[in-house]
């Protein structure tokens, strides 16, 4: 009963976000800002994509996606987590260059835990991918009764399942979830903010969280330092 009322509750979650994403993408009113008009945009929506830069559609609005990566190029280059695109964030993203892989070898998964990002890198060691995360905020917590600590672990781990569509946990929903090392996964959450806040898992944000999946099969190897 009470996961059939957990379900219930997330469907009707992700229906609203679903909804309200939609229509802002629609409209082109989700966070667009003042300070730049729509040539700008469309110039850092494809600056940042050219970057390797998960941006979602690249249409001059300034939406969710396009805050998420412009967050992850603020995430890299040590600027302020902000996610506000201003006249000095372009001139940056115009002077930029791809970020490089900290590792070789062939295609696998780079989560920074210092920045805050994960980078999807290719056979050729090209990073394809980039998006901000969330990881563990070393607090501790309860669950079924015992005091866990919120930690995400580092080392070499590889992609040891993963769940189509939505797992309802104790401690929350997570959106194809992958899953590699006992219960920490990286999965989809309609929560990433910009500095480390989950119980450790690697959040990563809903528009994204499919594709990742699709792109990152069991035995993928995922580097965590």
């Amino acid at each position: 009963m009470r996961s059939k009322l957990c379900r219930l509750m997330f469907a009707g979650l992700l229906a609203t976000f679903l909804a309200t994403t939609s229509s802002s993408l629609a409209a082109g009113q989700n966070v667009k800002p003042q300070s730049v008009g729509t040539a700008e945009i469309l110039e850092a929506e494809e600056r940042l994509a050219a970057l390797g830069y998960w941006t979602g559609p690249v249409d001059g609005k300034f939406d969710a996606g396009s805050r998420h990566a412009l967050i992850a190029f603020q995430k890299v280059e040590g600027r302020k987590r902000a996610g506000k695109l201003t006249i000095e964030e372009l001139e940056a993203l115009r002077a930029a260059a791809r970020p490089s892989a900290k590792y070789t070898g062939s295609a696998h998964v780079e989560v920074d835990l210092e920045r805050q990002v994960l980078f999807l890198v290719n056979d050729e060691g090209l990073v394809t991918h980039i998006v901000p995360v969330c990881t563990g905020n070393e607090k501790s917590y309860m669950d079924h009764g015992q005091v866990h600590r919120a930690h995400t672990p580092r080392g070499r781990f590889k992609v040891e399942r993963k769940i189509k569509g939505v797992r309802i946990s104790s401690l929350g929903f997570l959106y194809y979830p992958n899953y590699i090392h006992a219960g920490i996964a990286i999965h989809g959450s309609l929560v990433i903010k910009a500095y480390p806040d989950s119980h450790g898992c690697i959040r990563i944000p809903m528009f994204v969280a499919k594709e990742f999946s699709q792109l990152v099969p069991v035995e993928t190897e995922v580097i965590v330092f």
